[in-house]
């Protein structure tokens, strides 16, 4: 890696090229060193011990950290294995082959002009000590090193700009699922937001204006009723005065106004009960346009009925117990939606062969059961599910409408989800 750039993980390209370069420097010194012991070749130990001083200086450095962070001392390390480089050329021949290795030590590791430099000192080091060992200056002596310190600089330059083009790549990849997910968040909080317009939009046109109205016009009885006829004066009979005795009068005028007061009140009221009435209906509507599209068409027996027929996986029957009977919206919404989430964890970890849903009604409560022949697992060590539909979120189900949440299970022994939703009573 070059000091040059920020240190980045190994990819299992780079690693086995890494592994390649050490294997190609540690084999080019063995052979050197097993050349000169068994070929009697002059200084033979001389050129053995160097080898091996080159080869714990490579082992030295690459184990290293400062020599993979720092070209000073990346620039260190390689100036000390030039010159021990430099004596082994000076003893044996053979040493010009480790010039190789040392131009992918050069390229890999220097900034780029100070590697393209150690490169051609290198080179030209390959050269002074194939001339002084053979005498022969052909054109042969000068292309082999040349020639390959140009293919290691091709290669080490080409796949950098591969590994750059890469990084390119990858970032603009994150980016655009980052950026996607993003698009996918607003288009969610738009929508949220939309809904909630369309909703406020829609209370504050029907059921605020209706529950205005039933308000004004239960202030208006009250104020009919609060307030007494108009005085009137005692009129006398005038049939049959008796004299000397009191004289009669009549209560009829009172009598008309107190029952004009209470009709006006009983017509406001009336108008507030339609009114009422009215709101229901729409509230009603409401409810039925956020129903969940499984209850939209049919009876919630109906519902769980198409959802164990449809189930992957292991047989599911369906039953119900008791007399049916109609239930609130939210109470069919919670049954649904707890047995659609114990289903999906039959199918997905009791590796069940057959399970069962029953529905049963009661006199004050609703029942519903699932129940499969599965491996079954310890509940108190029962981790959430996926996306938060698991144990714990089919509990707050149950228990934000008053009922009880209960799990049976053991290893081994399948398992028993039931719920307990207390009817509400009837008005």
């Amino acid at each position: 890696m070059s000091s040059a750039a920020p240190a980045r993980p190994l990819t299992p390209v780079t690693r086995v090229l890494r592994l390649c370069l050490h294997a190609l420097f540690a084999g080019l010194l063995a052979l050197a060193a097993a050349r000169a012991v068994t070929g009697s070749a002059p200084r033979a130990g001389w050129t053995a011990a160097v080898c091996a001083l080159l080869a714990a200086g490579y082992a030295a450095g690459v184990r290293a950290p400062a020599v993979g962070r720092s070209a000073r001392a990346a620039g260190v390390w390689l100036a000390a294995m030039g010159a021990v480089w430099a004596v082994l050329l000076a003893l044996s021949p053979d040493g010009l082959w480790l010039a190789f290795p040392l131009y992918f030590l050069e390229l890999h590791l220097l900034r780029l002009r100070w590697a393209l430099a150690a490169v051609a000192v290198t080179a030209c080091g390959a050269i002074g000590g194939f001339v002084a060992h053979t005498g022969a200056a052909n054109p042969g002596a000068f292309l082999g090193p040349l020639l390959g310190g140009a293919v290691a600089v091709a290669t080490v330059l080409g796949y950098q700009a591969l590994y750059r083009e890469s990084e390119r790549r990858r970032e603009l990849i994150e980016e655009l699922i980052a950026t996607r997910a993003e698009l996918a968040a607003a288009e969610r909080g738009a929508g949220i937001l939309a809904e909630r317009e369309r909703l406020a939009r829609e209370i504050h046109d029907t059921l605020a204006q209706g529950l205005s109205s039933i308000q004004l016009l239960l202030r208006a009885a009250e104020r009919t009723l609060s307030e007494d006829p108009a005085p009137t004066r005692p009129v006398p009979a005038p049939a049959d005065v008796v004299p000397g005795a009191a004289p009669a009068f009549s209560a009829a005028p009172a009598a008309a106004g107190s029952a004009a007061s209470v009709a006006a009140a009983l017509g406001h009221i009336a108008r507030a009960r339609e009114a009422a009435q009215d709101n229901l209906a729409e509230a009603r509507r409401f409810v039925r346009a956020l129903t969940p599209p499984d209850l939209e068409h049919g009876s919630l027996a109906a519902a769980l009925e198409r959802l164990c027929s449809g189930a992957p996986g292991p047989r599911v029957r369906f039953s119900v117990s008791g007399v049916p009977r109609e239930l609130p919206t939210p109470y069919e919404v919670a049954l649904l939606r707890i047995a659609q989430s114990a289903l999906a964890n039959v199918v997905r970890h009791a590796r069940a062969g057959r399970a069962e849903i029953t529905l049963t009604f009661m006199d004050s409560s609703v029942t519903l059961d699932v129940v499969d022949d599965g491996r079954g697992f310890d509940p108190d060590r029962a981790p959430s599910g996926d996306g938060g539909f698991g144990l714990p979120a089919m509990r707050a189900r149950a228990e934000s409408l008053g009922g009880l949440f209960t799990v049976e299970s053991g290893p081994g022994q399948g398992t028993a989800v039931a719920v307990t939703l207390p009817l509400p009573l009837e008005t």
